[in-house]
């Protein structure tokens, strides 16, 4: 019986401890709401709004304290696609979502163990009409970065991209058996 078996790799290491630095600076906006200091209303309104940004937060969400909060009113959405992966004796399989991407805003890297997924997605609406003008943008960009068990065979790692979303495969190579030696027990005197 393998042990090894029984731990399963934890493949977001790498990103745990992005997520765990502290930055240097930490801007916070200001509330949309009325600064009235003695208003026990607006005391109220502060408490659940760091509440529900101190629950959001475990979920990799936006804040929710005001419209300045939310990056879709700041133009700069940061976007997080969910990965599921699934393994076999013979391979990993990676399928991760990235709906309105397009092939060549994705980009897959190895390096030092970890296998890096980044992308971009941009749209632009543009309206002409008689009398107005119109031109809407977004923009958002993604890192996912895994790190990668050693039974991964890295130069075979295969990828394709279809309908929005990303295959990648990753043959597992044998991994040589490690010695065992035995070590002897003495009665204690």
């Amino acid at each position: 019986m393998e042990l090894k078996k029984l731990a399963p790799w934890n493949w977001f290491k790498n990103e745990e401890e992005i997520e765990h630095t502290v930055p240097v600076k930490h801007e916070h906006k200001a509330p949309f709401y009325p600064q009235r200091h003695g208003d026990p209303m607006v005391q109220i309104h502060r408490d659940i709004d760091r509440l529900f940004d101190q629950f959001f937060r475990g979920f990799n969400l936006p804040a929710v304290g005001g419209f300045g909060a939310f990056p879709a009113f700041e133009g700069t959405a940061v976007l997080k696609p969910k990965v599921d992966l699934s393994a076999t004796d013979s391979e990993y399989q990676l399928t991760v979502e990235i709906p309105g991407v397009s092939e060549k805003d994705v980009s897959v890297d190895i390096a030092a163990g970890a296998l890096t997924i980044r992308g971009e997605k941009k749209q632009e609406k543009e309206d002409k009409e008689k009398n107005y003008y119109r031109i809407e943008r977004s923009y958002g960009s993604f890192q996912r970065v895994l790190s990668l068990p050693e039974d991964v065979d890295q130069d075979n790692i295969k990828a394709s991209f279809k309908n929005g979303v990303l295959f990648v495969t990753m043959p597992r190579k044998a991994m040589p058996k490690g010695e065992v030696k035995k070590v002897e027990i003495t009665s204690g005197s």
